[in-house]
């Protein structure tokens, strides 16, 4: 702590702590500074946060304020400089704080608290410290702050934002009500004042960058007094829609919902695309706080939690990237991070489950019954891992111990000849998670727009391919762990960069010990390549061999959980071969199929890789080949034909 600081209780309890001009106050990284009452900053002076700061005040009078030198507040066009949260290793922006307690976040910043002081008393402008992943052709951010004018971020991030509809240069706000983004109507709409604090926003992408270098955003913080500002309830999102045969129907602003609108979480739970609440139900928001958000108990109801439960919500997507945009083409993101919580334990990828500030986040909720009211101000945590349910909730909880039941994850993570991770894929087994194809799944999560590597829905008495659910396939499976012991589901590579496998296994969301095989109940994992008779046993952080896949001719293995009592190749459950075949002509520069000779005509249907259907058609004689109409865009598609006889090939391209 360097320089002036002067604390003080003025009359009103209005200021507590004053740091005056050419003062400088430095809060450490790791360190809490605790501010009971206002807090104001003059002139020049610096309060530099690379830890945690909190300030609660009375709910009345107290202020957060920074003045200038005669002690008028500083507005947009005079303010920023004074309060100032630091990335501490900005260059680690792309890495993931393990949800472990004892392994240190390799990712870290400052943070700010404000509770107990009213919107129209919170005058101060901090600066906060940002830097992203890309995201693609638009960035996805929250925006932490009250009355900001949208065209303060030209300066702020680099480039100059418009009011033109894909142009990638505009500043859009997703609409959960009616399933489309909305344009800002001018660049002196007031972010978070027009518009909640916790809106999602998306930014023209173009010539944006947010990664190469820290960028500065900044703006008055947004109070957590009226229940306006922090709730909402949960309810009517897409309700009465209809998105058109294959979503090709036109939003109010002339675009098809196919071009933006997925639901991986629909179809991996026994849906199909745009039938039934596909895309409905589906709530997008950005962090309105300039502290992380953890979402891990969002669905659960404790005594002396959050508050939040919401008791229908089926899952958590978030960490887009590969966001696509071309006019009246299939778009929306190509990867994302996903957890589910049907499980009543969180499964997925559970790394990402504490959102950082200006992150954003998607809940899909199972039904639009419940209704349930989500409060983004008890979500706020200072620490970069989540809270247990046996730990009281404030925002300097500590992570207690897990509870008892027993979910078991199995992480199989796909890495280059170099050791880096590609792709990934998961398999949970529980009490009550369900084997093969149905409405009742609790965790399942639908393959993304650009997986090569996933497994596919299994057949739930005997195991393997279920032939009549091919048309998708998953980046998180689930099963039984009692109906479906010693079985296998089928795991595919189609990605040439993949050479080897890393398995990561997790119980009840944490991972086991290193070299670990059996879990509590005296089970394991096992896997098996598909020419192998014998199946090994999968041991945490193991990595093991594997050949290159290619697009057209995937490498296949077996997962098991529970050893398998016998094993004899070539009677497993598998898709009915056939000498029908998906080629791609470079001189037409499309796929075509050839159809076996035995075959006079066939059912097709093309999937892209979430399970939207995109092409159907029906008795397409097989006397010649057939070319499959694809746009001509990076993405990949899950071919299924189907001859007259009920003989059935399904096979996987890319573009």
């Amino acid at each position: 702590m360097i320089g002036f600081l002067a604390l003080s209780v003025t009359l009103g309890a209005q200021i507590v702590c004053h740091v005056d001009t050419d003062g400088v106050l430095y809060v450490g990284k790791g360190s809490l500074f605790y501010n009971g009452g206002g807090l104001q900053m003059k002139g020049n002076a610096v309060f530099e946060n690379h830890g945690n700061v909190m300030v609660v005040g009375n709910g009345t009078t107290d202020v957060f304020k920074t003045i200038d030198a005669a002690g008028a507040d500083k507005v947009e066009t005079n303010g920023g400089g004074n309060f100032i949260n630091k990335l501490n290793e900005p260059t680690a922006y792309a890495s993931t704080n393990s949800i472990n307690p004892t392994t240190p976040p390799v990712y870290t910043y400052g943070q700010l608290f404000i509770s107990g002081i009213i919107q129209s008393n919170i005058k101060g402008i901090v600066d906060q410290e940002y830097r992203q992943v890309s995201h693609g052709a638009y960035q996805q951010i929250g925006m932490p702050f009250y009355s900001k004018s949208a065209s303060t971020l030209n300066s702020e991030l680099g480039k100059f934002f418009n009011t033109v509809r894909r142009s990638e240069n505009e500043i859009l706000r997703w609409n959960n009500s009616r399933v489309v983004f909305d344009n800002l109507p001018n660049l002196s709409f007031k972010l978070g004042e027009d518009t909640k604090a916790f809106t999602y926003f998306s930014l023209g992408g173009k010539a944006l960058d947010v990664s190469s270098l820290t960028r500065t955003l900044k703006g008055r913080p947004v109070a957590d007094v009226l229940d306006a500002d922090k709730k909402i309830t949960l309810e009517n999102a897409g309700e009465g829609m209809f998105f058109g045969v294959g979503g090709s129907g036109i939003n109010e602003y002339g675009g098809r919902y196919n071009t933006y609108l997925q639901d991986g979480f629909h179809i991996a739970s026994g849906g199909t695309a745009w039938n039934g609440d596909f895309g409905k139900n589906i709530y997008q928001f950005g962090n309105p706080y300039l502290t992380n958000l953890d979402l891990s108990q969002i669905a659960i109801a404790e005594a002396n939690g959050d508050g939040n439960n919401l008791s229908n919500i089926y899952g958590v997507r978030l960490e887009v990237s590969g966001v696509q945009f071309k006019p009246n083409e299939v778009g929306g993101s190509t990867s994302y991070k996903a957890i589910t919580f049907n499980t009543g334990v969180a499964t997925g990828d559970v790394d990402y489950q504490v959102i950082r500030p200006m992150g954003t986040f998607v809940i899909k909720l199972n039904d639009n019954i419940a209704k349930p009211i989500l409060d983004f101000s008890t979500l706020r945590r200072f620490k970069y891992h989540p809270r247990s349910a046996t730990t009281p909730y404030t925002v300097t909880a500590a992570k207690g111990a897990g509870n008892t039941s027993t979910v078991k994850q199995l992480g199989i993570i796909g890495l280059d000849a170099n050791g880096n991770e590609v792709e990934r894929t998961y398999y949970v087994v529980g009490e009550t998670t369900v084997s093969g194809n149905s409405t009742q799944v609790k965790a399942q999560i639908g393959a993304q727009g650009d997986q090569l590597f996933g497994t596919f829905e299994e057949d739930p008495i005997n195991g393997g391919y279920d032939n009549n659910n091919v048309s998708y396939w998953l980046y998180l499976n689930e099963a039984n762990e009692n109906d479906f012991k010693g079985k296998n589901i089928k795991m595919v590579n189609y990605n040439s960069n993949i050479v080897s496998f890393k398995f990561e296994i997790r119980e009840n969301a944490e991972l086991v010990n290193d070299a670990t095989h059996l879990l509590s109940q005296g089970e394991g994992f096992y896997y098996r390549k598909e020419t192998e008779s014998t199946a090994h046993p999968i041991i945490q952080n193991a990595i093991v061999n594997s050949v290159p896949g290619n697009y057209q001719n995937g490498v296949e293995y077996n997962i098991y959980y529970g050893k398998p009592q016998s094993i004899a190749l070539g009677t497993d459950t598998s898709l009915k071969k056939s000498s029908t075949i998906v080629v791609f002509s470079p001189e037409n520069d499309n796929y075509f199929v050839i159809f076996d000779k035995t075959w006079k005509n066939a059912d097709i249907q093309v999937y892209d890789m979430s399970g939207k259907l995109v092409h159907d058609a029906s008795k397409v004689s097989a006397a010649g080949r057939y070319e499959l109409p694809l746009q001509r865009t990076s993405a990949g598609y899950i071919v299924q034909i189907t001859s007259e006889k009920g003989e059935k090939v399904v096979t996987k391209i890319l573009r």
